[in-house]
């Protein structure tokens, strides 16, 4: 008896946070689409059309926020206020109420993968190499790697493999580091590269990556110590160090997923998931952070729809106690997603005020890993909460809530604004000895990598027109 109530129990807690997980993936849209889609199918499941405070279940005016959940803890505190908020109009950052749209809508520009990283490659292509770049691109899986082999593409195009194979090496160290690799750990040897050039690699990382990542994945560090003749500790600072910094799948990097069916890759015009202002509307005043939960009304198990269980037959009530529990559940686990987005982000905005505030040279280099382990956290969870995610700031820019573990923007944006500055057009080993002058100690390949990302021509190609995007 007591194994069954057990079982059921360790069922009933799968089952939440499974579905919690699930929830915590989706956009304010999708889950939206959720919501809508479990009203239509569960009888047990009822939406009251209210609008009540989703924290104080204070029941709100019309319009706007919760009057006493977006206001400050106290006079002097400068903390963020963050809370989650019944809202239904997307493009008011303000705490009036007001439904007022704007004469445009907010735009984000849409650029596909391949398109993102041929812009990044096509300055340092030969002319002749680009077209062969574009169709590499072209065979790209959702992941960034290959779907074709080297010597279909030779034939394809009538090229030596060894031609292919500098067009690929060139394409692998664009970002996201790795993308058209062959397997995951050719796509990790490409990102160990690069990080040579910034950090310190512990010992036996490549040897490890290229014999050992099933052993690394069931953590059998003692069997790779014996066989590489090192320590257990040694192994596990590698395994450490692959897990916090190297991606087996590129293309998840900064995209998340790449053709996610849920959206749409001519989309252009987005809603926000969460906004972004200063309490008042008042610049230096304290952040407001309003996480979106787009349910119009309130959630709830329908009461007359329990108590008819009475009077029905055994196996009638049986289906009905099943769509009930699913009522239920799905009304808590939308509880644990805010509570869930709540923590992530009033960790977040603290830590990256000064890039909601200042701009992209201000980010904070930051990872899910660093994050995760502060809230006590699974390093998953974090990426499910950013996974597919707008937050307007308060310059009404609309971001991917991703570019706040965008460790490279904040120097990528300083090279950019040197080049634009710039007197006559500098070097990349220029750019290197500026930035070390100024205490950033930075590699010349790293500094023409992120010139690229951000779209500019080298020196020499800038002759012309000092400062102009490629």
């Amino acid at each position: 008896m007591l194994q069954s109530q057990w079982q059921q129990t360790s069922t009933h807690t799968s089952a939440h946070l499974a579905q919690t997980m699930t929830l915590l993936s989706l956009t304010a849209a999708e889950l939206q689409q959720k919501i809508d889609s479990e009203l239509a199918e569960n009888p047990a499941l009822e939406l009251v059309e209210e609008r009540r405070c989703p924290m104080c279940k204070r029941l709100l005016p019309p319009g706007g926020p919760c009057p006493i959940c977006s206001q400050p803890k106290s006079d002097a505190s400068d903390e963020p206020i963050v809370f989650i908020s019944p809202r239904e109009d997307f493009y008011t950052g303000i705490s009036t109420g007001s439904h007022e749209i704007p004469d445009e809508p907010f735009a984000s520009e849409s650029i596909d993968l391949p398109a993102y990283v041929l812009k990044q490659a096509a300055s340092k292509l030969r002319t002749e190499d680009r077209m062969l770049a574009a169709y590499i691109l072209s065979n790209l899986d959702e992941d960034g790697l290959l779907t074709t082999t080297l010597m279909e593409i030779a034939r394809y195009h009538h090229r030596l493999p060894s031609e292919i194979e500098d067009v690929i090496a060139l394409l692998k160290h664009c970002d996201p580091v790795g993308v058209c690799s062959a397997n995951p750990g050719e796509a990790m040897l490409a990102q160990i590269d690069s990080l040579e050039e910034v950090t310190d690699v512990p010992e036996l990382t490549r040897e490890i990556v290229q014999h050992h990542l099933h052993q690394v994945s069931q953590h059998h560090f003692s069997e790779i110590a014996r066989e590489l003749s090192t320590t257990a500790h040694q192994v596990q600072l590698v395994a450490n160090f692959i897990s916090e910094n190297l991606n087996p799948f590129p293309a998840r990097a900064y995209w998340g997923d790449v053709r996610n069916p849920g959206t749409s890759g001519t989309e252009v015009f987005h809603q926000p998931d969460v906004l972004v202002y200063y309490l008042n509307d008042k610049p230096g005043n304290p952040l407001v952070v309003e996480i979106i939960l787009p349910v119009r009304g309130t959630l709830k198990v329908n009461q007359l729809f329990k108590e008819s269980m009475k009077s029905v037959d055994q196996e009638q009530a049986e289906v009905w106690k099943g769509d009930i529990e699913k009522a239920s559940l799905l009304i808590k686990c939308i509880q644990q997603r805010s509570n869930a987005m709540k923590l992530l982000l009033e960790k977040l905005v603290v830590i990256q005020k000064d890039y909601i505030v200042g701009g992209d040279k201000n980010m904070v280099p930051l990872t899910r890993a660093q994050i995760a382990q502060e809230l006590g956290l699974h390093e998953s969870t974090i990426s499910r909460a950013v996974s597919g995610k707008t937050l307007q700031l308060p310059n009404k820019k609309i971001v991917p809530m991703a570019i706040f573990f965008d460790r490279s923007l904040s120097l990528r944006t300083i090279i950019k604004e040197m080049i634009e500055q710039e007197n006559h057009p500098m070097s990349d080993s220029e750019i290197k000895e500026r930035l070390e002058e100024d205490g950033v100690t930075i590699a010349r390949r790293t500094v023409a990598k992120y010139r690229s990302m951000e779209g500019i021509l080298p020196a020499h190609l800038r002759q012309k027109n000092p400062g102009s995007m490629g």
